[in-house]
């Protein structure tokens, strides 16, 4: 409903198969996955009807951040703003008038099969990205480390989850078949023209001219060292593959340099892909290196987004896109948003 999200389907018969927790997992246990059926789960295993759940969430615009199949906390604020955008008790919790209604609005397969593609695995691929601000700036690129890396982000997925779904599968070798999650690519085609960035919540909503609901996404807003603005700014730029500028004023905790210095471009760059900069000095909207702690860890100041939502996000936006800092009930927005 908020994207077009389908990828290519590759027809080769289905092989994939693994064992994750304690019942088996595979890409046709995940796309016939019923919640009425669900297995019990006596394991931290991936779940599949979580899975087909998030795929599904993903789809209608309800980021769940990283596709994991877990039922932690951005699964729970992407259900939560998915009831509470089809005027249900938000609760953050999967029934079966949630699954209903996610199942109802998609019909295509969760899980597909991709040939892994010659640029998939050209690289250059770091051995490791530093640990260190100070040592990234000796770097031509901050690329990824790996091809399990890259196609884990390409199909918004965990790393863990993409090898359980592809167990003795080469991640390195073209036209090898993988099972990925059927997600998109493609950027939305809609415009955005108010950005809430809930700072409580640690969520970011767009909505359109219409007040219309387009995308809710996972975000980390902020810290104690340099916590996130109040007020409301506008869109002044977007910046792809952008450079990343330390000034020693910040004083960011664990960086000692005394001179700025500047890390060069790529996914490993500490602001991701793209840089949304904002009408007040220093702040902007951005990706991450590193998708499975959006939301869950602090930053340093700005809203950080996976590597994908951001780059949706900077698509749907235009100078003067209103970004407004709320501390409000989320659920009560998205109700007044249909």
């Amino acid at each position: 409903m908020f994207r077009n999200w389908m990828i290519a389907l590759v027809a080769i018969p289905f092989w994939a198969s693994a064992v994750v927790g304690a019942w088996a997992l595979d890409m046709e246990a995940v796309n016939n996955a019923n919640f009425q059926q669900r297995p019990s789960k006596s394991s931290k295993g991936a779940d599949a009807v979580l899975i087909k759940a998030q795929v599904l969430l993903d789809r209608a615009g309800f980021s769940p951040g990283e596709i994991d199949g877990q039922a932690g906390e951005n699964n729970r604020k992407a259900i939560a703003a998915f009831e509470a955008a089809h005027g249900l008790k938000a609760d953050g919790k999967l029934n079966s008038d949630i699954w209903t209604k996610l199942t109802a609005g998609s019909t295509e397969p969760v899980l597909t099969e991709y040939a892994i593609d010659e640029k998939d695995v050209k690289g250059p691929f770091l051995k490791t990205v530093p640990a260190k601000m100070e040592d990234m700036k000796n770097l031509d690129w901050l690329g990824y480390t790996n091809p399990v890396e890259e196609l884990a982000e390409k199909f918004h997925m965990s790393e863990a989850l993409l090898k359980a779904l592809n167990p003795g599968k080469s991640f390195e070798r073209p036209a090898e078949i993988i099972v990925v999650a059927n997600v998109s690519n493609i950027p939305i085609n809609r415009r955005v023209n108010r950005i809430e960035i809930d700072k409580s919540q640690r969520i970011l909503t767009t909505f359109d001219q219409h007040n219309d609901l387009i995308a809710v996404l996972p975000a980390s807003i902020g810290s104690t060292e340099k916590p996130a603005p109040s007020g409301t700014y506008k869109v002044t730029a977007v910046a792809h593959d952008p450079t990343y500028r330390y000034d020693p004023a910040y004083a960011f905790k664990g960086v000692h340099a005394n001179r700025p210095f500047t890390i060069k471009p790529g996914p490993n760059n500490p602001v991701g892909v793209v840089w949304i900069s904002l009408s007040i000095k220093g702040y902007g909207i951005h990706g991450t290196p590193e998708p499975g702690k959006v939301s869950k860890t602090m930053s340093h100041g700005c809203i950080r987004l996976t590597n994908w939502d951001a780059l949706d996000l900077a698509g749907m936006v235009h100078k003067g896109t209103v970004v407004k800092f709320v501390d409000a009930d989320s659920a009560a927005r998205f109700q007044a948003a249909k």
